[in-house]
């Protein structure tokens, strides 16, 4: 654990569908002072195809942009660097073949996050960029391919929803030419209140005192709405907003060069942003809005400077996870603890692969409030596709591989298998929960630990003692081979007489 009251360089990746951004920041004291940021129009989400299928040409832009970005994050440790890709990276079907790449052009990897996660880190970027209120804040963030809309309080998102429209997508559905027609901004503006209509009633009035417009649309559109109002702080409002368009549409769309005020390529994308604004303030009975500086690059920032401090949403994410779906707590952490204990003594990875390890132990048995057969099964599908604040769409899927595999057959977990500190991951996680299969807690130490897992064999050393008095754990111990044989591996036990090793 680094300690926060000593100066620290940390750098966010935004990878938005229409701009990607970086921010480098120095923590000292426990409070972020930007030092620097890039930011560039890559358009990724413009480069889709109608069945989504990321082209050529954007793939390049973009490792273009991330190999310049990789050059300014050079000499930063891994951990103090985290790149996120957004709406873009979660539908593209080629994605999985593009994240190579990208990750060896930028020089660190990158996590997908889901659109509810995406919303909390804007949250989390808007509120620390506003002055501190107990009031409650609707923030809409219309960004390339998706907009995002919060409710909260202070620090905590209290309603976090991520819907699929988005001012590059839009542009290219209703304004590919740039030209502005009655027409067309009905059709935009439409197409946006059909997705809002199923949010609508949560998101209205009076849920929240004030409504915050984040990233670049609001900021272009408060830009041009707010000084043509003259309003101070370029405040947004309803009627602005359908003066801008009346305009728009008298002029057959919107010349950058009227706008100067507003980067060109914001212009672009201005007249989907502003439908889709429009939209925003009709479906939620918005009539005024405020601009924020913050967006979801700070809000990276300051959920690592979170993980540093210990105040890690991840674990606030798994207690909640062990409420909702009523697990047996003790018996989740007694499996965790084993579990910990049996891989103590071999290479397993770094002290987030421990963490990684006892929360999969903490929720291995999720699946229980489903139906006990299979439930597994039920776990990992839950850890899978649920939404849980903090966590990326790599580390649930992790997780659901570690909780699928820690029972029944190994086949179906086969290929994370290939990955050495996933294999004895699942190896202990397998033995933890095997020991602990009656419930009773095992005393100071379990009666076996791992000695070593290879490609092709795993070696345990074995209470020969403990293991005679208890015969339904020797036989678990048998079948447990038989599923490590079918998958090619050999688990072989060394007896250790009358010894127990403290983990």
């Amino acid at each position: 654990m680094h300690a926060l009251n000593l100066s620290r360089t940390l750098a966010s990746v935004d990878l938005g569908s229409n701009s990607f951004h970086l921010q480098v920041a120095r923590v000292v004291d426990g409070q972020i002072f930007p030092l620097d940021a890039l930011r560039e129009p890559v358009r990724l989400g413009a480069g889709l195809s109608a069945d989504k299928i990321l082209s050529a040409e954007s793939q390049q832009r973009a490792l273009d942009c991330l190999a310049r970005f990789g050059q300014r994050l050079r000499g930063l440790a891994p951990d103090d660097v985290r790149a996120v890709g957004t709406n873009t990276f979660r539908i593209a079907k080629n994605i999985d073949a593009f994240l190579p790449a990208a990750e060896a052009a930028l020089g660190f990897p990158i996590e997908v996050v889901a659109g509810r996660e995406e919303a909390r880190l804007i949250y989390l970027g808007v509120a620390h960029s506003l002055p501190p209120s107990r009031a409650r804040r609707l923030v809409v963030d219309i960004g390339g391919g998706s907009t995002e809309c919060i409710i909260g309080q202070s620090y905590r998102p209290i309603r976090l929803e991520s819907l699929y429209m988005g001012c590059v997508s839009y542009t290219l559905r209703y304004f590919p030419d740039g030209v502005v027609t009655a027409e067309a901004m009905q059709s935009a503006r439409l197409a946006a209140l059909t997705e809002l209509e199923v949010v609508a009633h949560e998101f209205r009035q009076p849920d929240w005192a004030q409504a915050v417009g984040s990233s670049g649309s609001a900021r272009g559109l408060s830009q041009i709405v707010g000084e043509s109002s003259g309003l101070d702080e370029g405040v947004i409002t309803r009627e602005g907003l359908e003066s801008l368009i009346r305009r728009g549409i008298r002029s057959g769309g919107f010349d950058p060069r009227d706008y100067p005020q507003v980067r060109t390529d914001r212009m672009q994308v201005l007249a989907a942003g502003l439908a889709i604004m429009c939209s925003v303030f009709e479906a939620f009975g918005i009539e005024r809005m405020v601009p924020a500086e913050g967006a979801m690059r700070q809000g990276i920032l300051y959920d690592m400077l979170g993980r540093l401090g210990e105040k890690d949403l991840r674990g606030v994410t798994v207690t909640q996870f062990q409420r909702r779906y009523q697990v047996d707590v003790a018996q989740a952490a007694a499996v965790a603890q084993t579990a910990l204990a049996v891989i103590c003594d071999v290479d397993a990875g770094d002290e987030a692969a421990r963490q990684q390890l006892k929360w999969a132990a903490d929720l291995h048995e999720l699946g229980l409030s489903v139906e006990h057969s299979g439930y597994h099964k039920h776990s990992a599908y839950i850890l899978r596709n649920a939404d849980m604040p903090g966590f990326s769409r790599a580390e649930q899927e992790a997780l659901a591989n570690l909780v699928l595999g820690h029972r029944g057959k190994l086949g179906k977990v086969a290929p994370t298998l290939r990955h050495p500190v996933r294999k004895a991951q699942i190896a202990a996680l397998r033995l933890a929960a095997l020991l602990h299969r009656s419930r009773h807690a095992l005393g100071d130490a379990p009666p076996l630990r791992l000695l070593a897992c290879e490609p092709g064999h795993i070696r345990v050393a074995l209470d020969a003692a403990w293991l005679e008095t208890h015969p339904l754990t020797q036989a678990a111990l048998a079948d447990e081979v038989r599923q490590w044989q079918m998958v090619g591996c050999e688990l072989r036990f060394e007896a250790v007489e009358g010894e127990r090793r403290r983990a």
